[in-house]
């Protein structure tokens, strides 16, 4: 009897779900960021960071915008559209400081944060002590204007560095869907695109 043949080898399909992938796909960057853990009201997003300001305010408003027009370029920088975008984040924008003029911490709003995202999970500084396993609620602006809002568990809370204070939280998104990770990991797919374009060209004039 002849032994049959030995098949070959077969390759795990790589799918978005894949472990490696999801850490591998991994960057530092800076997007606008609401928690809250999940067991709190909604009043309770963003309400012990420092209260919002005029330039945080500013900030929220119009980066989406900004990062529009980096993405689009002369595409968008010569749509007539632009001035309605533009006159509507100046209205939002003087509403908001009215709103913290007179009822100073009556604004809950977005804010600009460090993070280290993959499509597994998300990581950044808070002044506020969480507890490893606590469960987030987290909203994060993809530029220009891609809302992720998913639950996150937090797997690791380490102390910052001394003379600095709060702490840096590591999570681990526990329903985040197809299409949102997604989104994720063209973000980063881009971002690394675009950093390595700058590098090459800053390489290109020395």
């Amino acid at each position: 009897m002849r032994p049959s043949p030995e098949r070959p080898l077969q390759r795990p399909h790589l799918d978005i779900n894949n472990e490696e992938r999801r850490e591998w796909l991994r960057i530092d960057d800076r997007l606008l960021l609401e928690y809250r853990r999940a067991d709190e009201p909604l009043e309770a997003m963003n309400q012990y960071l420092p209260p919002a300001t005029e330039d945080t305010i500013a900030t929220a408003v119009s980066k989406p915008t900004v990062d529009l027009l980096v993405r689009a370029g002369e595409t968008f920088a010569g749509s007539p559209l632009l001035p309605w975008v533009s006159k509507i984040d100046w209205m939002l924008e003087t509403i908001l400081k009215s709103m913290v003029k007179s009822h100073p911490g009556s604004v809950s709003i977005a804010r600009l944060t460090d993070v280290d995202i993959s499509a597994g999970g998300l990581g950044f500084n808070t002044p506020r002590e969480f507890q490893a396993d606590d469960l987030l609620m987290l909203k994060v602006i993809l530029p220009p204007f891609s809302m992720i809002e998913t639950m996150a568990k937090i797997i690791r809370v380490t102390p910052l560095d001394e003379g600095k204070a709060g702490f840096h939280l590591a999570t681990q998104f526990v329903d985040l869907g197809g299409d949102e990770q997604e989104l994720i990991i063209r973000h980063i797919l881009q971002i690394q695109a675009e950093r390595l374009r700058t590098r090459k060209a800053a390489h290109n004039h020395l």
